[in-house]
């Protein structure tokens, strides 16, 4: 990948560079889908009585997170050899389990900082996204960090369901955002990279797509839930 990027610099690199916008615009077009069919699930569960309290009876909500990471874990691994319809179901079916747990942030959070919020997800997404589209720095050394960070703040948010602080929770919440902001960035630049190789037709691209909108997908809702934690106001 350094080579094609080596040469793509040289002026030397021509084949499928004609087809990564078209790559690139493929991967959006499934992000913003999910994004939308997470929000209405969402919004349906959380304005729906009897489909919430489902949701919160017994243990289901633990078993609706391990399902999600089920599905992300799956999609990932088996991406190679799976088909492209397979790939999209999953895609679908984990942002709707998406959704689903997400209705709780409705009971917690008013309705108007939910939607202030997310535009200013929106806006941050946007304009991280466009630096990493443009930017002609390699973000791979900052991506490495910002793995490690990830890591942290999910060691963080773990021993601090044990030991319920304020401080933690809002160092964690501030930092969620540095790292989703972050890999925004750079994840983008990673999938403008792979729009090189794969280009735009054909079921390899597809399901590669739906890869590459799942990671947008999952650095939009991280950064809305940390950006919400810090903006958002809590119902009485």
């Amino acid at each position: 990948m350094d080579l094609e990027r080596e040469e793509r610099n040289s002026g030397t690199f021509m084949p499928q560079a004609a087809t990564m916008p078209a790559f690139l615009s493929k991967t959006y077009g499934w992000m913003c889908f999910a994004l939308l069919l997470t929000a209405l699930t969402a919004w349906f569960v959380g304005h729906n009585e009897a489909a919430f309290n489902m949701l919160m009876t017994g243990h289901t909500p633990i078993f609706l997170i391990l399902a999600e990471l089920g599905v992300v874990f799956f999609l990932s691994a088996r991406i190679d050899r799976m088909a492209a319809q397979t790939a999209t179901i999953l895609f679908v079916v984990y942002s709707i389990l998406n959704g689903i747990t997400m209705s709780i942030l409705l009971l917690v959070y008013t309705q108007a900082s939910v939607v202030s919020t997310f535009g200013i997800c929106a806006i941050t997404f946007g304009a991280m996204s466009l630096y990493g589209y443009t930017t002609k720095r390699d973000l791979s050394s900052i991506g490495r960090i910002l793995f490690f960070g990830l890591i942290g703040l999910i060691i963080a948010t773990l021993v601090n369901m044990f030991l319920h602080s304020g401080i933690v929770e809002t160092i964690a919440s501030y930092a969620g955002v540095i790292i989703f902001i972050g890999l925004t960035a750079y994840d983008t630049q990673k999938i403008k990279e792979m729009g090189y190789q794969i280009g735009s037709d054909g079921e390899e691209s597809t399901k590669y797509a739906v890869l590459a909108a799942l990671t947008l997908y999952l650095d939009f809702i991280n950064l809305f839930i940390y950006l919400l934690r810090i903006f958002g106001n809590r119902r009485n």
